[in-house]
């Protein structure tokens, strides 16, 4: 009887507190957002999966010496995953549209207000009583409205890490939701007129160009901001090794192979960041709904710097693609293409959006850079 006792006492099912079972429910919704609903399943199984690991109770896979915890300690405390997912990106982006049209430039740029009001809200918020955040915290808070994962991570680790588990689920839960909530935002932001504007074909880009732009972008950037070059070297360096067209085995490796085996050990490593104790405060749900008026904010910004550049241009340009600048790539620009065409069957803006898309991925990353090198 007494074995039967200690065996009793040694289950997950006796030691499970109410919180590790909320948890536990969390992480099946998780999966089912990735599997059924298809929601970033690349990133929200790993991380769904990781939150049921990390509350399992008595198995101590998310401290110590768990699996989960050391994947942790080795690739998102030290920075080197968000830098890897980074480098991938960068092979996978295609400067070409920014090129051929550089002022989308501003648009990605505008589109990052939302990170900078929302640090402003979230101190404003612990002024008056309602949240406990620190200035780091709402720093890494504000970040998610670059609607950049890896970026969110990174600053999550390096000003706010008992904050990473809920500021990543809402980073990448409010990327795979692009698709719902851009679309009212820009149809109460543009006229209809404004939403039939075609856009003329852009020009082509040569190939020294695209050879040239991630070097000089990283010279320009980096010396004026130090601590950008981190995410920028990356994120320069793997689209230098696609452009360069001289190391195709090391591009194509990091392209798929090296992302891909990554991204599993982030998903994991921010899973075991999932854990009740840490999850359930009150402070996450003030994330939750800071991250949400970050994004609504930068799709906002960018869809009015939109409109005001056309006060001053001639050629006129398609507001639709300033929501792209918020940086969900290629997610944001395929919903600019697509609302375009419900207004003009011959509106195809999907090329034109690429342009701010792609300046949301650097913009994002000079504000990350910025937050760490006044904050850190």
């Amino acid at each position: 009887m007494e074995q039967l006792t200690l065996l009793w006492n040694n289950t997950g099912l006796q030691q499970i507190v109410w919180g590790q079972g909320l948890m536990l429910a969390v992480g099946v919704l998780l999966l089912y957002l990735a599997i059924v609903k298809k929601f970033e399943p690349l990133l929200l199984l790993p991380i769904g999966f990781g939150a049921i690991l990390a509350n399992i109770p008595g198995a101590g896979i998310a401290e110590g010496n768990g699996i989960l915890h050391i994947f942790y300690e080795v690739g998102i405390k030290s920075g080197v995953f968000p830098l890897i997912i980074f480098m991938g990106v960068g092979a996978l982006t295609d400067f070409g549209p920014l090129l051929a049209n550089p002022k989308t430039l501003l648009l990605g740029a505008a589109a990052q207000f939302g990170i900078f009001a929302t640090l402003l809200g979230a101190v404003g918020l612990t002024a008056i009583g309602v949240f406990d955040f620190s200035l780091t915290d709402a720093a890494a808070i504000g970040i998610i409205g670059g609607a950049d994962g890896p970026t969110s991570i990174y600053v999550a680790s390096k000003l706010a890490p008992d904050l990473l588990g809920a500021i990543a689920v809402a980073s990448y839960s409010y990327m795979a939701l692009v698709p719902l909530i851009q679309p009212p935002i820009m149809r109460a932001l543009t006229t209809e007129k404004e939403r039939k504007i075609e856009m003329v074909q852009l020009r082509e880009v040569s190939k020294k160009e695209k050879i040239i732009f991630p070097i000089m972008l990283l010279l320009l950037v980096a010396l004026l901001l130090p601590d950008a070059a981190p995410l920028l070297g990356m994120f320069a360096f793997g689209n230098l090794m696609k452009e360069s067209g001289v190391v195709d085995r090391l591009s194509d490796t990091t392209q798929n192979a090296l992302i891909n085996i990554v991204t599993i050990f982030l998903g994991l490593a921010v899973g075991s960041k999932l854990m009740a104790d840490k999850f359930l405060q009150p402070e996450t749900l003030g994330i939750l709904v800071l991250g949400m008026v970050a994004f609504a904010i930068g799709t906002a910004c960018g869809l009015l710097a939109a409109k005001a550049m056309n006060l001053f241009s001639k050629n006129k340009i398609n507001p639709l693609i300033g929501s792209a600048g918020v940086s969900a790539v290629p997610m944001a620009a395929r919903v600019s293409n697509k609302i375009g065409l419900e207004a003009n069957p011959h509106n195809f803006l999907l090329m034109h959006a690429m342009g701010p898309n792609v300046a949301g991925v650097i913009g994002s990353a000079i504000a990350a850079g910025i937050m760490i090198q006044f904050l850190s």
